[in-house]
């Protein structure tokens, strides 16, 4: 399916300072894709007023086999407009309350600071090209911009997976020819511990945290001095619904060379097609568990497997710490399930007493950015062409 060409296009007349800001409106319309759902809400600064998910099934994900990622846009942001009529609202807001602004997740950019970036067409031709890769998240910005091209507002993403807080020291790989480069769940990873913080009473930045984010990807990250200075990526650390996480290295290039694999397909297979999903044939960990609860042993050999591997980044992440660690916060989907924490806890107490945050929040984190610009308190940033 193609993508709208308005889609690609800001609001009409709106140069470099002619960005519309609505600050008389409280309500912020935030989008999150993953690979396997859409989730969007619609915030005011008190919290939460409409909150959706739309699930992508294999059959509806099998229609746009062979075609860039970007050609979901259009059909995802079809879908979303449709849950919006059904729930009030329209393009423009609801009962006579316009949106003041529109969030999307953030995706494959260039390396760039935490903060609050404006969807622009610098943006949105740097996640066409997707020299950095294709990611689900590289759809936020797209129909973000879509919504407010419609509603004549400006469109942004706050905390892009690329953002960029590691210490020096973190990027060496082991060859100079292939560095490590910061990609993770950053949004969720950040907000969760700003508000584990608050809850007990302190300032982030005076925090020594071990944040796991356990969603559709899985990122462990050490936090300090209010930045998040190491954490897995998604082309190493553990294995999680559909991602491989590390592989052995010679295996790899055996692979490679095999002629077994396109280079697409085998991309396709690391970063899609792997992990759970290569073992048991679902992406759901809750399929999982439901296996494992009628007596799989193969599903429960995996699933457990993959809470060993979370659990060695989390120790990798309280040495970057030098051990010193306040928590270890637990977040994302799969930290609703009561095994699954049990199940790390046993690994991790020894390190920190485990906080469990559970789901993922990113539809609040992008509203809450957002207010942040609106209400001054942070000034928008953007992607200067290259």
């Amino acid at each position: 399916m193609a993508l709208n060409s308005k889609a690609l296009t800001c609001p009409a007349g709106l140069g470099d300072k002619g960005w519309c800001l609505n600050f008389a409106s409280g309500l912020v319309l935030a989008i999150n894709p993953a690979s396997t759902s859409t989730k969007f809400g619609v915030f005011t600064r008190a919290g939460q007023q409409l909150v959706r998910t739309i699930r992508h099934g294999e059959e509806e994900q099998a229609q746009f086999r062979g075609q860039p990622l970007l050609a979901r846009a259009e059909y995802r942001t079809k879908l979303i407009r449709e849950a919006l009529e059904i729930s009030g609202y329209t393009v423009r807001g609801c009962g006579g309350e316009p949106f003041a602004a529109v969030a999307g997740r953030g995706g494959l950019l260039r390396p760039v600071p935490c903060g609050t970036y404006l969807v622009d067409e610098v943006m949105v031709e740097e996640l066409r090209r997707a020299e950095r890769g294709e990611h689900a998240a590289n759809l936020g910005a797209i129909m973000a911009l879509e919504f407010a091209r419609d509603a004549g507002v400006n469109a942004y993403v706050v905390d892009p997976v690329t953002a960029d807080e590691w210490q020096d020291c973190a990027r060496f790989s082991g060859s100079h020819l292939v560095p490590r480069a910061c990609v993770g769940h950053v949004l969720n990873t950040k907000a969760v511990a700003r508000r584990y913080a608050r809850g007990r009473g302190r300032e982030y930045a005076s925090m020594r945290l071990v944040v796991v984010h356990l969603g559709n990807g899985i990122t462990v990250s050490a936090h300090r001095d209010g930045l998040m200075i190491d954490s897995n990526t998604i082309e190493d650390g553990p294995f999680g619904p559909d991602r491989t996480g590390s592989l052995p290295a010679r295996e790899l290039i055996k692979l490679c060379f095999s002629g077994q694999f396109t280079q697409a397909e085998l991309d396709r297979h690391i970063f899609g097609d792997g992990g759970l999903f290569a073992y048991l044939g679902t992406r759901d960990p809750m399929e999982v568990e439901r296996r494992i609860e009628a007596g799989d042993a193969q599903a429960e050999t995996v699933m457990d497997a993959m809470l060993y591997q979370v659990a060695k980044e989390a120790g990798a992440m309280a040495a970057v710490l030098h051990g010193k660690v306040d928590a270890v916060v637990l977040t994302g989907n799969m930290a609703c399930s009561r095994r699954v924490v049990n199940k790390l806890c046993t690994y991790l107490e020894w390190i920190a007493p485990v906080a469990n945050f559970p789901g993922e929040d990113e539809l609040r984190a992008l509203a809450e950015g957002v207010f942040r610009v609106l209400d001054g308190e942070e000034q928008a940033k953007r992607l200067q062409a290259e």
